[in-house]
């Protein structure tokens, strides 16, 4: 009887135990959710499309987000902001000396905020030091690409880093000096400030998977910042099989076939855990749900990944 009692006692012991330890880890988790989007927000006489129906929507669904780290957001940005939350937070990127260049257009980075109160935000920006192309190419010095660091402090004080880009455009041999000279800035003021910090470095690379010399640049690129590419950690599609990504457009897991409408991988969201905070992939794909009538709201696919931050 008494060998019964003490078993009750030990066992009513380990399960208290084991319940403090659960609500413990569950008080020190928080999850949350990112879109990375590559807006098209051309002038319309140059984006081919309607933006002012497009941008409204894109709004609306950004909604679904806590953090949305967009790109291309040039010429539509104010109707952007007039179908956010009101309690949205957006914050552009830098802008251009418009005294020195009366015609261009700034970043185009955008990242929208919906987190709660009990989160805090730090954005900061830098523009690129180089670009390529005026009136050859894609032109991408007419606007200020560069990048966007936000510094993020969750309700249970950890911190986590979060970095949108948008790199030169391109194929020619300018344009992939270039986007080798963004990334060494980019590592130049990312690796000092957040050395031992969870980082997620995310946008449009403007890099393809497929081409070897691109491949090398960002290979070398993720080496120096220890980052993971999130879409390997779920295999939701095989990098280094799949030359295109695909919305709407179904993936073939067997790299074999591509249906009409996909798109080259130049969009990225990596990851890496800090020293005492680590990254946790729930989720990571693409969001179908970023369509309208006449087919997708932009020429690239809208990316999410949802995390635990232990």
């Amino acid at each position: 009887m008494i060998s019964k009692i003490k078993s009750s006692k030990l066992s009513l012991c380990l399960s208290v135990l084991f319940y403090l330890c659960f609500i413990s880890t569950n008080l020190s988790s928080e999850e949350i959710e990112i879109l990375v989007y590559n807006t098209h927000g051309l002038p319309a006489a140059f984006a081919g499309d309607d933006p002012e129906e497009r941008f409204p929507l894109i709004a609306e669904k950004t909604k679904s987000y806590q953090l949305s780290l967009l790109q291309e957001d040039f010429a539509h940005h104010e109707l952007l902001l007039k179908n956010l939350n009101e309690e949205s937070v957006a914050v552009r990127g830098n802008g251009n000396n418009k005294s020195l260049c009366p015609f261009c257009s700034g970043s185009g980075l955008t990242i929208i905020s919906n987190l709660t109160k009990e989160w805090q935000l730090e954005i900061n920006s830098e523009a690129f030091n180089s670009c390529s192309g005026w009136l050859g190419g894609l032109n991408d010095c007419f606007a200020s690409k560069g990048f966007q660091l936000a510094r993020i402090k969750t309700p249970s004080g950890k911190y986590v880093f979060v970095l949108n880009t948008h790199l030169d455009a391109g194929r020619s041999t300018s344009d992939r000096k270039v986007r080798a000279k963004q990334l060494n800035q980019i590592l130049a003021k990312v690796k000092p400030v957040t050395s031992e910090e969870a980082l997620i470095v995310a946008g449009d690379l403007n890099l393809r998977w497929n081409d070897p010399e691109d491949r090398e640049l960002l290979e070398d690129f993720i080496a120096d910042l220890r980052l993971t590419d999130s879409f390997m950690v779920q295999d939701s599609y095989k990098r280094a099989k799949a030359v295109n990504i695909t919305s709407h457009f179904e993936l073939d897991h067997k790299g074999e076939t591509q249906s009409e409408r996909a798109w080259p991988i130049l969009d990225y969201i990596f990851y890496r855990n800090g020293r005492t905070t680590s990254l946790e992939v729930l989720d990571v794909g693409e969001d179908q749900d970023f369509q309208y009538e006449n087919g997708p709201l932009s020429d690239h696919p809208a990316l999410f990944l949802r995390l635990r931050i232990n």
